[in-house]
């Protein structure tokens, strides 16, 4: 399974999401504007990992000497919806507040091994997610899957795929459809890619064939990550996860979310509050660099979109599986 991001002396290494799959690059990020361009650049993505990252920048601006609430800020405005950024910020935040009066050695110490920390318990966070998924899965069945949300979107094994992961290991005879996932393509390029390494039967689909396959029967779940949940259990994905879940709905299929409980955002009472990221148009009017639209045409790209709690299943967690009403059991989990 592919090392997504670590914490070494020479700096924080991660590979290169955008070159993928085409070509295994490694990215070394020497400081933390090299880290925060990285998040930016979508170098690294997914909600868990931009945390780790996040994490791991903070620690590299702290060796460097940097203002320390620069480097939080700078971080912080890199991208908007994933609150899991937010969340690590805060956690190496208040770490460095208990140090208050520690010598400059003895705090660089303790905010790299904060990082590493955070690190470590997000590979553990996302197999205990797979144990609590892989029982929802459904022998013998096809799951669909939105997106990225496996090994290179976290620390590491992943969320969806983490609970896709377990199940395979469980004995389950399943296999996967990705969605291609327009149009950054996740899905065509590193979720394929990731399953194929794990020799795990995948097939790829394009975004508007969901439709298809979900009346057809051979869909047993839909099985997507989360870039943050609010209270009320509204989610926000990829864009493209709410159409998704209103198919799934109308064909009868479960729809479910994993994601760890630092995704939770429970100071929002609904989706509605919940930033949306607009990213470049290029990325819609462009494939590889290559145009596919008229020049100066006007495009709209949001990252992300808000699926209603209504249609979502069941949200699987490390601490177990959230079901309606989701106020209760989400703040259950959260603790």
């Amino acid at each position: 399974m592919v090392e997504t991001i670590q914490w070494t002396g020479a700096g924080v290494v991660m590979i290169d999401q955008t070159r993928l799959p085409h070509e295994e690059k490694f990215v070394i990020c020497r400081s933390y504007l090299e880290v925060a361009e990285a998040i930016r650049s979508m170098v690294v993505r997914g909600a868990p990992a931009i945390g780790v990252a996040a994490a791991m920048g903070v620690a590299l601006g702290v060796q460097e000497g940097a203002d320390f609430e620069t480097v939080c800020n700078t971080l912080a405005a890199t991208r908007p919806t994933a609150v899991n950024l937010f969340w690590a910020i805060e956690r190496m935040r208040r770490v460095r507040a208990s140090m208050n009066g520690a010598a400059a050695e003895e705090v660089q110490r303790r905010m790299a091994e904060e990082a590493r920390k955070i690190h470590e318990e997000d590979v553990a966070i996302c197999r205990a997610i797979g144990r609590n998924g892989a029982d929802l899965v459904p022998d013998g069945k096809t799951v669909l899957t939105h997106c990225n949300a496996g090994a290179l979107a976290t620390a590491g094994y992943g969320t969806a795929l983490g609970v896709i992961r377990a199940a395979v290991e469980a004995g389950k005879n399943i296999d996967v459809f990705a969605d291609e996932t327009r149009p950054f393509l996740q899905g065509a390029r590193l979720t394929a890619w990731e399953l194929q390494q794990d020799r795990i039967p995948t097939t790829l689909i394009t975004d508007n064939m969901a439709g298809y396959f979900l009346r057809s029967g051979r869909i047993g779940c839909v099985i997507v990550g989360a870039d943050r949940i609010a209270a009320n259990g509204d989610v926000a994905n990829k864009i493209g996860t709410y159409s998704l879940a209103v198919l799934a709905r109308e064909n009868g299929v479960p729809f479910y979310v994993a994601a760890p409980v630092s995704t939770f955002d429970l100071a929002l009472a609904s989706g509605d509050a919940i930033p949306i990221e607009q990213r470049s148009p290029s990325e819609v009017t462009h494939v590889f660099g290559v145009s596919v639209a008229p020049e100066n045409i006007a495009v709209a790209n949001p990252a992300f979109d808000v699926t209603p709690a209504r249609y979502i299943t069941a949200i699987i967690c490390e601490r177990g599986v959230a079901k309606p009403p989701y106020e209760k059991s989400l703040k259950a989990m959260a603790g």
